[in-house]
């Protein structure tokens, strides 16, 4: 739909990157207007994982008699930021920017071996952010560790008269303490997120995670969030509502595709959007229409707003319990091979991997995944932390902190490895092994 679209402006956080002095090397892949879990759905093709070149994922492939063949047995990154996820994971960049409305941010993140950050909503400017979710998107950062992810909110934080949903109060950039009294800090772990489908090996670092927490001093506590299980189907009918009103600006008219079939206005403008956009896009409008009919709105719509009220609350309520930051997996499992990933469809994964990220948007929380260990197959499990609105400083702390005890190992990839490159290079964390 945009192909050769060239925008008369630069997105805000972009121009903030600029004016500090930045060099912004180009744009990165991602599922089509970020409707996707994989970033498997791009009009450039799907983004392959750095780690599926890794020495770690090929020496355990040989083990476990996989194929090495890399045409057949490559790893979807996640999504839909995976081509920023890449770029970062492969030391292509310092850092890249994403999209985060249900976890396309932290998911990537967490299959690539990087921090992903999704700050707290209205944190950042949403100005020239192509919406999908207009009440969720938020700029996503990537990076290699916590503090770099800490240097830039410092620079794309605060408020933006283009977009009116960013706070007023001034945003100060902060550095991260390298110690912090773990014996002051409160950690949830809520019980709703022992879902259906998530990996042994995934479970069993999430309690290590806790153990490490509360071996530290910290008061670690198990949690409620009640209306966790109703989420990911309040999200998919919120979701698809709002994909369906942003997707109508791309009708032929004013910019991007436009069919070469004219016979009317109307053939015109159908055409157009039957060729700009593909299945999944296309799908998710139809049921956001379906939603949004006048016999359906208060059964669907308004209803699923009054649930996203209730999950917020839910976190208000944990909050308010004494609990500073939540403790919780970013992903079911490790990635997997691209042959495999698409054995399923769009919509069946994006309710899958989007379950333990997507409640933090619905509530507008700040959360970050950081990479933890690497799992039987040799590859990154992440977990998250969620904090308190517009508490970056104390969420980052404590991820930097736990960054810090696991020492998650870097990727080694054939010919940096060759090169003795050692870049954030960390020795794994035995405690995790």
């Amino acid at each position: 739909m945009l192909k050769g679209y060239i925008p008369p402006y630069s997105a805000t956080v972009v121009q903030k990157l600029l004016d500090q002095g930045a060099v912004l090397l180009g744009k990165t892949n991602l599922d089509e207007f970020a409707m996707g879990s994989g970033s498997t759905d791009g009009i450039f093709g799907p983004v392959r994982n750095p780690w599926s070149y890794s020495r770690q994922y090929r020496e355990k492939s040989v083990q476990n008699s996989h194929t090495a063949n890399e045409d057949s047995n490559w790893l979807v990154t996640g999504g839909s930021s995976g081509g920023s996820a890449a770029a970062v994971s492969s030391f292509t960049c310092f850092a890249a920017l994403g999209s985060d409305t249900g976890g396309s941010t932290r998911n990537p993140a967490a299959h690539c071996g990087v921090v992903g950050l999704k700050p707290t909503y209205g944190l950042i400017s949403r100005h020239g952010l192509i919406p999908l979710v207009n009440s969720m998107d938020v700029p996503g950062i990537l990076t290699r560790c916590v503090d770099d992810a800490a240097i830039v909110l410092g620079v794309l934080a605060g408020h933006d008269s283009k977009d009116s949903t960013t706070v007023q109060d001034p945003f100060k950039p902060f550095e991260l303490n390298s110690f912090i009294d773990a014996s002051k800090l409160c950690i949830g772990i809520p019980k709703e997120y022992h879902a259906p489908g998530l990996s042994s090996e995934t479970l069993a670092l999430w309690s290590k995670a806790a153990d490490l927490f509360e071996n530290a001093g910290a008061k670690v506590m198990e949690v409620s969030l009640p209306h966790t299980r109703y989420s990911i189907i309040c999200y998919h009918v919120l979701c698809t509502a709002e994909v369906a009103s942003n997707m109508a600006r791309f009708d032929g008219l004013e910019y991007g595709h436009r069919s070469s079939m004219d016979k009317s206005t109307e053939v015109m403008y159908a055409a157009t959007r039957r060729e700009g956009f593909n299945d999944v896009v296309r799908g998710r409008i139809l049921s956001g229409n379906y939603f949004l009919l006048k016999q359906n709105y208060e059964t669907y719509f308004v209803k699923a707003q009054k649930v996203r009220r209730l999950i917020a609350n839910d976190f208000v309520n944990v909050f308010r319990s004494g609990i500073d930051v939540l403790l919780t997996p970013t992903t079911l499992s490790d990635t997997v091979p691209y042959v495999e990933f698409i054995k399923e469809d769009n919509r069946t994964r994006s309710a899958q991997d989007d379950i333990f990220t997507q409640a933090a948007n619905m509530a507008g929380l700040p959360a970050i995944t950081v990479p933890t260990a690497l799992s039987e197959k040799g590859l990154p499990i992440g977990l998250q932390f969620i904090g308190r609105a517009f508490q970056e400083q104390q969420l980052l702390t404590v991820a930097k902190w736990f960054e810090k005890q696991v020492k998650f190992p870097m990727i080694q990839l054939q010919g940096m490895m060759d090169h003795g490159h050692t870049i954030c290079h960390h020795q794994k964390s035995a405690f995790f092994s």
